[in-house]
């Protein structure tokens, strides 16, 4: 179990590697999603799976055998 840490006990060393490990995992998160946008093939797959959703083309979650 991790305990809260509050600001005010961290370092300023501490606080930059959060800080820069958050901008690093955000800007990995962008460019993952930039990646994905910009695939015809992901984009496809996208408007399919909407029109299965929107003509009752689904299982619920319950539904599916893992």
């Amino acid at each position: 179990m991790q305990t809260a840490t509050k600001l005010k006990d961290l370092t300023v060393e501490e606080f930059k590697i959060l800080v820069s490990e958050t901008i690093k995992e955000s800007m990995e998160d962008l460019i993952e999603d930039l990646a994905a946008l910009s695939s015809k093939e992901y984009l496809n797959s996208i408007k399919e799976a909407r029109e299965d959703y929107r003509h009752g083309r689904v299982k619920k979650l319950e539904e599916i055998d893992v």
